[in-house]
């Protein structure tokens, strides 16, 4: 099938160990990548300027609502290679990579035209704040230059990780995040530009990784080979990806809304507000993205397992991806507490900037850990073929709620520290609803495979 030098047998042997070799490398893809993003804002906030820095951040979660509901896609991606791999589907699974790369150019060309058209009314609407309008527009136009790279990308990718090699990807984003930090230095400091040079260094790098991760299926054996005279949409593959993809996407558009709506409540209290807020986010996002490579693992191990019908290894899969994330709540959350200062003093030495920040980091890292598990159990019920249920999960306990929260606690106390208690609230309730619906789930398959084993049953009797 393919190369055993990368893929992964998720089907059979201990889960512990093999789930922990798959996570690692996502894990320290996740970390790089946020370093890397780490140095855009560090860059841009020493010399630059604060304002600089608000610009950048002030456009996070626009960015997360034009992009994600698209990127959600590569979500039905995992599942369904995931399974075609696990099932030995070889026809099937090449099926699926060629439409995978399809849908991933065409999404990447329709989301880079609704940012460059929506970005500034977006903005403008969100209430940014106007000393920094005109800079968030600038970095926004910019970026989404490159968003078909970054979309065709995370496709690749997403494939890799369907068969169980999560190493070259990562390989990939080191390469192409070192080309990011040194462009970043040379454009803002040695040709003086501001947010463009960010942007423009974050464009070049996310083609890089493009470039990287396509020659790599290019020379794939087959299976996952990609052949660009092959690729075409395959209705049957594209309705089982956007079934799965498009709960995902959706699900990540009411959340990225919600956020742009807290993020317009952060731009309410001024442009220091919204730097502090930018800049413990992009601290915090270490343990988030850490505990995300749990939420990679456990659909792609579901998946492949429910391609393989080795459906008894779901509950293991789930218990493990859950300790794994107290432990990194215990241990990641408590270190970004007690660094957190020297942290963000490495963003600015504006200490009015590093206390919002703190305040942020404070109020969300006591309860991180319902972060994880939000994002965990929705892994696993995807993988199972389940993607309404997380969905709706998603959309009532999270943000709903967290217009909610807006409306009344917020509005009743409008202070920042009250604006951020809106995060670990919602991410409670949305998680409680994730762990009830996979249970559901998990009950449902129970329940069809004891009927198909009782009817296989009679069947043998009868003849």
């Amino acid at each position: 099938m393919l190369s055993k030098n990368h893929d992964m047998d998720m089907c059979s042997g201990p889960l512990f160990s093999r789930i922990i070799i798959f996570a690692l490398p996502i894990i320290a893809m996740n970390i790089l990548q946020l370093l890397f993003n780490a140095a855009d804002m560090i860059v841009v906030g020493r010399f630059s300027g604060s304002d600089a820095l608000a610009a950048v951040g002030a456009t996070g979660a626009l960015i997360n609502l034009i992009v994600n509901t698209f990127m959600g896609l590569s979500v039905g991606t995992v599942v369904i290679v995931a399974q075609d791999y696990g099932a030995g589907k070889i026809s099937e699974l090449s099926d699926s990579v060629h439409t995978s790369i399809a849908i991933s150019i065409i999404s990447g060309l329709i989301v880079m035209v609704m940012g460059l058209v929506f970005c500034k009314p977006m903005l403008i609407l969100m209430g940014t704040p106007k000393d920094i309008l005109d800079l968030s527009v600038l970095y926004m136009r910019i970026y989404f230059v490159g968003i078909p790279a970054m979309m065709i990308y995370n496709f690749g990718a997403a494939i890799l990780r369907a068969v169980g090699d999560s190493k070259r990807p990562m390989y990939y984003l080191v390469i192409s995040g070192i080309v990011n930090v040194i462009l970043n230095l040379f454009f803002v400091i040695v040709l003086h530009m501001s947010v463009d040079g960010v942007a423009w260094a974050t464009v070049i790098s996310q083609f890089l990784s493009m470039v990287l991760v396509m020659i790599c299926l290019f020379r794939s054996n087959r299976g996952i080979r990609f052949v660009p005279r092959q690729m075409r949409i395959d209705r049957t593959k594209l309705k089982g990806i956007v079934r799965i993809g498009l709960p995902a996407g959706l699900q990540s558009l009411l959340f990225s809304i919600s956020n742009v709506l807290i993020q317009s409540a952060v731009n309410s209290f001024g442009s220091a507000t919204v730097a502090g807020s930018s800049a413990a986010s992009n601290v915090e996002g270490f343990v988030g993205t850490t505990m995300n490579a749990y939420y990679n693992a456990a659909i792609t191990f579901t998946g492949q397992n429910m391609g393989a019908k080795k459906y008894d290894r779901i509950d293991a899969i789930a218990k493990i991806c859950t300790v794994l994330v107290f432990v990194t709540w215990i241990l990641m959350s408590g270190a970004t507490i007690l660094f957190g200062r020297p942290l963000l003093g490495l963003y600015t030495s504006d200490s009015e900037v590093i206390e919002i920040g703190m305040l942020r980091i404070k109020v969300l890292m006591i309860a991180y850990f319902t972060a994880g598990i939000m994002n965990v159990f929705p892994g696993l019920t995807r993988g199972m073929g389940y993607s309404i249920s997380p969905m709706m999960s998603t959309l009532i306990g999270a943000c709903l709620m967290r217009i909610v929260w807006l409306k009344t606690v917020f509005k009743w106390y409008p202070t920042v520290a009250m604006l951020f208690a809106c995060y670990p609230v919602t991410w409670g309730l949305a998680g409680l609803g994730q762990v009830c619906i996979f249970f559901y789930a998990r009950y449902r398959l129970r329940k069809s495979t004891e009927f198909a084993a009782g009817y296989d049953a009679r069947q043998l009797i009868i003849h």
